[in-house]
């Protein structure tokens, strides 16, 4: 079917064109609000700046398709093929991309508010600036795990989101807003994080392993049994942050403001805490077995019970400070 005889039915009020091949088709700009394409084959298909609000895309394969500008949202889209698509400012609020495979997809500037991205495959994907506010890539029951793997989400907004268990293995977040997003037992080693907003975030028992935050807003985040051993933390801001049992073997806390943070038996061991600031930071029973503090600011921290047999505290400041044996310090 070409676009000219699709377009005629349309307005004449047909909408189901469901298993249909129009691999090629172009209908740019074309009003197909509600359509049912479930299962067509789009490959390659030109729908620039098309409106496919409501539409249905179930399984449908759209590789290389071009939707630069188009109006998806609400579509369903589950299941659908995006491989190579080009998404570049396109509208998917509130669409459902269950399982959608969005590989290599181009995703710049799009917007994804409220989109439902369970499962999907987003390895490899541009999304720079695309904003997902309160979008779901939650892990549910080890069933649907989103898969960002190596996708650029460089100053995405991402308020709001839901990332329980998400892969984001070396995934480029720097400038990113991640501020209140849920980032449970997510994967996040060797992502670059550096400059992002964490503000409030639930990290709790997320890997960052080997992560660069250098710089990061991660003010009242949650990062109970979180792993950040050879983690780049210099500069970074965790005033009031829970980190109680945390892993942060060999980190980079150059500098690092971590003002009434929450250290609870943390593992510290041979961290690098240079010139930073723990100043009221509760540290009790905190392993800090040959860690630098250095120059650090630790007035009126809580260091009971703190295994420090082998801490580097040259030149450190201990004034109102509780010491392992409960003495405070002058």
């Amino acid at each position: 079917m070409d676009s000219l005889a699709l377009l005629k039915q349309y307005e004449s009020g047909q909408t189901n064109f469901q298993g249909m091949n129009l691999a090629g088709i172009s209908l740019p700009k074309a009003d197909l609000i509600g359509i049912n394409l479930n299962q067509c084959d789009l490959h390659s298909a030109v729908l620039m700046l098309a409106y496919l609000n409501r539409a249905k895309l179930t399984k449908a394969n759209l590789v290389a398709a071009k939707l630069t500008g188009a109006n998806l949202s609400q579509a369903e889209l589950t299941g659908a093929i995006l491989r190579d698509a080009d998404l570049h400012g396109a509208v998917l609020q509130g669409s459902d991309l269950r399982s959608a495979d969005l590989t290599l997809a181009n995703l710049l500037d799009a917007n994804l508010i409220d989109a439902d991205l369970r499962n999907a495959d987003l390895g490899g994907a541009n999304l720079t600036g695309a904003c997902l506010r309160g979008a779901n890539l939650r892990e549910e029951n080890r069933r649907y795990v989103a898969n960002l793997r190596g996708a650029i989400l460089r100053k995405a907004d991402l308020r709001g989101a839901n990332l329980t268990g998400a892969d984001l293995a070396k995934v480029d977040l720097r400038g990113a807003n991640l501020s209140e997003v849920t980032l449970r037992g997510a994967d996040l080693s060797g992502a670059d994080l550096s400059e992002a907003n964490l503000r409030g975030a639930l990290l709790t028992e997320a890997n960052l392993a080997q992560a660069n935050l250098r710089g990061a807003n991660l003010q009242n985040a949650k990062l109970e049994r979180a792993v950040l051993s050879e983690a780049d933390l210099a500069s970074v801001n965790l005033q009031g942050a829970l980190l109680a049992d945390a892993k942060l073997t060999k980190a980079h806390l150059v500098r690092a403001n971590l003002m009434l943070a929450r250290l609870g038996r943390a593992d510290l061991s041979r961290a690098n805490l240079w010139e930073a600031n723990l100043q009221e930071a509760n540290l009790t029973d905190a392993y800090l077995a040959r860690t630098n503090l250095t120059q650090a600011n630790l007035r009126e921290a809580n260091l009971t019970r703190a295994e420090m047999s082998s801490t580097n505290l040259t030149g450190a400041i201990l004034r109102g400070a509780t010491l392992p044996d409960g003495r405070i310090s002058d």
